[in-house]
C-alpha cells in the first residue's frame, strides 16, 4: 500500500513569511534611522502599525538581536543597539581585514555584475553631493559591490551584516562635513574601482586599505568627542 502524500502545513508557511516581512520592515527602520540608536522598540506600536500580531513582531526582534542590531533586555522591552568607540573600532577592524582583501580578489575575477553596481554606485554618488542621505546610501552600495566583486559569498554576508549593524549615516555626515570632503571620498571609490578594472590586484587592496584606515580615524575621532554612533 502506497503511503500518502504528506499534506502542506500553509499556516505554518504564512506566518513564516509574516515574520521575514516584519524582520525587513523593521531591519529598514533600523538601517533609515527612522528607529534611532538606542531607542526603545515598543512590540504593541510595531504590530499596530504593521497590521499583525506581536507574535511575528517577537519572533523579527529576535533575529535582529541575533544579529546584533536589537538588544533584548529581561524586563525592560528592546531597544535598537547602540554602539561605543570600542565597538566602533572593532567594526573597522573587521571591515580592514575583510574588505582590502576582496578588493584583491575583485581584481582578479573581474566579474561583470558586481563592477557594474560599483560603476553605477560610484556615478550615484556623484550626483548627491548635495544630499547626504543619497550619497550615503551610493557609498553603502559602492563597498557592497566591492565585496560582492570577490565572489565570496562568505565574505559578503559578514559585511552585509557589518554596515547594517555598526554603520549608518549619523557620523557619515559628520564624516563629509564639506562638499569637498564627499568629493574625495568619490574620487577614491573611483581609484579603487580603476585598478579593479585594470587587474591591479596590490594596487587595489593598498587604496581599500588607505581609504578605510582614514575613515575610521575620523569616526574615533567624532566618537571620541563625545558623539555616539555609526560611521562609514
Amino acid at each position: 500500500m502506497s503511503l500518502p502524500e504528506p499534506v502542506a502545513a500553509p499556516d505554518r508557511l504564512n506566518i513564516a513569511s509574516v515574520v521575514d516581512q516584519v524582520y525587513e520592515a523593521i531591519r529598514e527602520r533600523i538601517t533609515s534611522g527612522s528607529l534611532p540608536r538606542g531607542a526603545r522598540v515598543h512590540q504593541e506600536d510595531l504590530a499596530e502599525e504593521l497590521g499583525v500580531s506581536r507574535t511575528p513582531v517577537r519572533e523579527a526582534l529576535r533575529r535582529l538581536a541575533a544579529e546584533g542590531l536589537v538588544e533584548m533586555r529581561t524586563n525592560r522591552g528592546a531597544r535598537v543597539a547602540d554602539i561605543d568607540q570600542g565597538g566602533m573600532r572593532g567594526a573597522y577592524d573587521a571591515r580592514l581585514v575583510v574588505e582590502p582583501g576582496a578588493a584583491r580578489l575583485a581584481a582578479t575575477r573581474r566579474l561583470a555584475e558586481p563592477l557594474a553596481r560599483m560603476r553605477a554606485a560610484v556615478a550615484a554618488q556623484r550626483r548627491s553631493l548635495r544630499s547626504v542621505e543619497r550619497s550615503f546610501e551610493a557609498n553603502r552600495e559602492f563597498h557592497l559591490a566591492l565585496v560582492a566583486a570577490s565572489g565570496n559569498d562568505y565574505l559578503l554576508q559578514l559585511v552585509e551584516r557589518l554596515w547594517v549593524a555598526r554603520i549608518g549615516a549619523t557620523i557619515y555626515e559628520r564624516q563629509v562635513e564639506t562638499q569637498e570632503r564627499m568629493v574625495l571620498d568619490v574620487r577614491e571609490h573611483e581609484q579603487i574601482l580603476e585598478a579593479i578594472e585594470a587587474g591591479d590586484g596590490r594596487r587595489a587592496e593598498s587604496l581599500t586599505r588607505r581609504h578605510l584606515a582614514d575613515a575610521m580615524k575620523r569616526s574615533m575621532d567624532i566618537l571620541g568627542s563625545g558623539e555616539s554612533g555609526t560611521a562609514t
